[in-house]
């Protein structure tokens, strides 16, 4: 008998973001819990870094299919995200020819991640843009455009406030720079699902904006939701993941 890769014909990716948005399996909620929390406590490279890995594995596939010249990251935290992008980046660029990639990191406040960089040698920031700003003011995204060379592929990673007016500011100002076939992700849109919020002080709006937008604006219309490609059981960002469809 000869052993090789296993058979994806019949894989069905088990949905548990369906579960535990029903609110009914306490078990399954319990790890919820737990992995949010852990998330929050886990770094990267020895800096801070709150993603799940599932999430990360998502972004990592999208990377390599499109391979963005630009990855415009809102919400820079400590900052540990912001190089993980970074090294994936570079990583990938290996096996391919073409200008050096790029991520553009912005947050409205960046005193930890430029603490967290203040230590690294130059080579260790290379390739990273950091801009100080509110995506919601239109100098700031004026500034971010004119910083993406023409015709370039872009991935835009959305981890700002989490509220509506904030995303909302992020779609309109940016998703034109995503090229047709190319990926926008709206980060932590669990926060509009109740069974999934872990606090009450977890802001709210993020998720629903995406929703309004996709349905009322005419750049929205011409994406549509990948949650196809989070197949990994457990997400943050449940129906965060859209693409933008071909031009006709």
């Amino acid at each position: 008998m000869s052993v090789g890769a296993p058979s994806t014909d019949a894989l069905a990716p088990v949905d548990l973001m369906q579960q535990l948005a029903e609110g009914g399996d306490q078990s399954l909620a319990a790890l919820w819990r737990s992995r949010v929390e852990l998330h929050g406590r886990d770094t990267y490279a020895g800096v801070r870094m709150s993603k799940f890995p599932e999430d990360l594995r998502t972004y990592e596939k999208l990377l390599w299919e499109r391979a963005p010249r630009v990855v415009i990251e809102i919400g820079v935290q400590y900052g540990g995200s912001t190089l993980w992008l970074r090294d994936r980046l570079f990583d990938f660029q290996r096996y391919r020819s073409g200008a050096a990639p790029m991520v553009i990191a912005l947050d409205i406040d960046l005193t930890e991640a430029r603490r967290s960089f203040s230590d690294l040698p130059p080579e260790g920031t290379a390739g990273i843009e950091l801009l100080e700003g509110d995506i919601r003011n239109d100098d700031l995204l004026a500034e971010i455009r004119a910083m993406v060379p023409s015709d370039t592929e872009v991935l835009v990673i959305e981890d700002a406030q989490h509220d509506a007016t904030t995303t909302l500011a992020a779609l309109r100002g940016l998703a034109p720079l995503v090229r047709a076939g190319g990926y926008y992700m709206v980060e932590d849109t669990c926060v509009d699902i109740e069974p999934l919020r872990v606090t009450q002080e977890w802001p709210r709006g993020c998720g629903l904006a995406l929703e309004e937008w996709l349905a009322a604006d005419a750049l929205g219309r011409r994406f549509r939701r990948r949650a196809d490609l989070q197949p990994y059981g457990l997400t943050c960002h449940p129906g965060g993941l859209v693409q933008r469809l071909a031009d006709v």
